[in-house]
């Protein structure tokens, strides 16, 4: 259960639909189970109001099943499976209880598997999220979808590298509206200066293994974004779509405290 689940639990207590006690029970319910393998943060929704996140790589099909079952027991709703390999969801599929399966989705272009439907969008304004090359778009769209599953609307703009600088400065008025940037890059990672330059708000500059010899997979363009000159760009580690997304989502759910 996430926070924004509590107020329609209140409702149903408030239409007699739920008891006192079964909201208590849901609310205060085990902070977490105990798999062996694995030890499931059940209170983390109502904690931190983002459910448990899944890493599937260097987990079995069988581990990832297990946790994600454990979650939804537990009353989480949606529940997002990263870096889960084509083969590894396959095998899930056949793990799953039916009416779980039915509700996974698995994104093959950024190998996020997605547990139930993402809320609707209730941010400030909208996330954007811009990558470099079509080659970094398998970051991309992990950001982008993390942003979705925590209830930001998302506009992607891909392949609008420094490269061809005109098909990213044809995107002002998308960059001027934003209340979060992610900026997905490799190569020398120019990207996330350049939008820097040009956004109001926050960006998020994430790097990519992208890139020839000398990038060494993203060690340059990550240094290039740690040096950046532009005010308001911070860095998340080579490859992690996910955590430039989750920033980006509490970016843009902040509040303006009176």
């Amino acid at each position: 259960m996430e926070r924004r689940d509590i107020p329609s639990l209140l409702d149903a207590v408030a239409a007699g639909r739920l008891s006192a006690e079964e909201a208590e029970t849901r609310l205060s319910g085990t902070s977490f189970v105990d798999l062996g393998y694995a030890k499931p943060d059940l209170s983390r929704g109502l904690r931190q109001g983002v459910s448990e996140v899944i890493y599937g790589a260097g987990k079995s099909a069988e581990q990832v099943a297990g946790i994600l079952e454990a979650l939804v027991a537990g009353g989480d709703k949606r529940v997002m499976v990263t870096r889960l390999s084509a083969e590894k969801e396959h095998e899930l599929d056949a793990l799953l209880p039916q009416e779980m399966a039915e509700r996974f989705t698995y994104h093959a272009d950024c190998a996020m598997g997605i547990y139930g439907e993402a809320p609707e969008p209730d941010g400030n304004a909208y996330v954007l999220v811009m990558c470099a090359g079509t080659s970094d778009i398998f970051v991309a769209e992990e950001a982008a979808l993390t942003a979705e599953m925590l209830g930001s609307r998302v506009f992607r703009v891909y392949d609008a590298g420094v490269s061809g600088i005109h098909r990213l400065l044809a995107h002002a008025d998308d960059i001027a509206g934003a209340s979060a940037i992610v900026a997905v890059a490799g190569m020398e990672g120019a990207l996330a200066s350049v939008v820097g330059g040009l956004a109001a708000c926050p960006v998020i500059a994430c790097p990519t293994s992208v890139g020839y010899g000398a990038s060494f997979d993203g060690i340059a363009a990550l240094l290039a974004m740690l040096n950046s000159c532009a005010s308001g760009v911070s860095v998340v580690n080579i490859d992690n779509g996910f955590g430039a997304g989750y920033q980006a989502a509490l970016i843009d759910h902040a509040r303006v405290r009176s």
